[in-house]
């Protein structure tokens, strides 16, 4: 007889309580209204990253698929997927966000790098289908001296030849901003808008916009012309209706040092202001926040409080 996960995971919230919010008058609380989220550990199994946002009141996740650091793949078994699926319809996570390996660079000048690097796009957006995932965040990748535009090329290239072979996916490719250390691409909304128009299939090329990395990488957002022109220009390169996941982190180098060095929220260079404007943002509503430092109920509660 199959196995019934959706009723085992209603079965497992009802023994453990559940972390949902209601407010005096049995309305929901703002905060269950809120796409506050965090990246997930997977240890365990992939249904736990679902498990431990839910106990951290995330509404959406962000989480890896595999071990981000090694090229061996990970091949998912048929009740894995299952399992996933049902605990996260039971959860009610939405969205739910996967995070590329840190081994691929679509910019590689080594050839065996960038095959490899192709291929591993390829399982990961595999993963992603199977497991009903919306977005998978990847960085853009490092030209090793050989240029922005010869970056921007081979990045335009891996990215034709991935939506190719996965023509028909569901799963949207986010680009990442990049901090602008060494050789790095995606330090400029220029160079993300530049990969995203020479991709045929754009309607499947997303933005994830970092706050701790663009920090880094110049954009001075602790100001409120710089904060408003910082959209102005996402619109106006990339168009906003392209951003679909924001990194919420705050920094712990200066402005402009180039370093990506994520701090918990309001205790970096930073501050506390930009990430309020943020959660204000009308236009944003609905793009999901994602923490990406040592997660804990703290960084969670003060995005509530700064969205009220």
């Amino acid at each position: 007889m199959p196995v019934n996960w959706s009723d085992d995971i209603h079965n497992y919230l009802k023994r453990r309580g559940s972390f949902v919010k209601t407010d005096a008058d049995g309305s929901r609380s703002i905060k269950e209204g809120i796409l506050i989220g965090a990246h997930m550990s997977i240890t365990g199994g992939l249904e736990q990253a679902l498990i431990r946002g839910h106990a951290l009141r995330c509404r959406a996740i962000q989480m890896f698929t595999k071990s981000s650091g090694r090229w061996r793949e990970r091949y998912l078994k048929r009740d894995e997927i299952a399992l996933f699926r049902a605990t996260r319809e039971s959860l009610n996570i939405n969205p739910v966000i996967s995070h590329a390996g840190y081994l691929i660079n679509l910019a590689a000048p080594d050839d065996q790098i960038y095959e490899k690097s192709c291929s591993a796009m390829i399982e990961e957006l595999t993963r992603c289908e199977q497991l009903g995932i919306d977005y998978l965040v990847v960085h853009p990748g490092h030209h090793r001296g050989l240029g922005e535009a010869f970056g921007i090329g081979k990045v335009a290239e891996a990215l034709n030849r991935i939506m190719d072979v996965t023509r028909g996916s569901s799963v949207s490719v986010a680009l990442e901003t990049m901090a602008g250390q060494g050789t790095t691409l995606g330090g400029t909304f220029e160079e993300l808008a530049a990969i995203m128009e020479a991709v045929a299939e754009n309607d499947r090329v997303a933005l994830c916009l970092d706050l701790c990395h663009i920090f880094a990488a110049g954009y001075d957002i602790r100001s409120r012309a710089v904060y408003d022109g910082v959209f102005a220009r996402i619109d106006n390169t990339i168009g906003l209706q392209k951003l679909k996941v924001i990194h919420v982190s705050d920094s712990k180098r200066e402005c402009g040092s180039r370093v990506d060095r994520h701090e918990d929220i309001g205790k970096g260079m930073i501050g506390i202001e930009p990430f309020r404007w943020v959660m204000e943002d009308e236009r944003l509503k609905y793009v999901p926040k994602i923490l990406e430092t040592p997660t804990d109920l703290e960084n969670i509660t003060i995005l509530e409080n700064l969205a009220r």
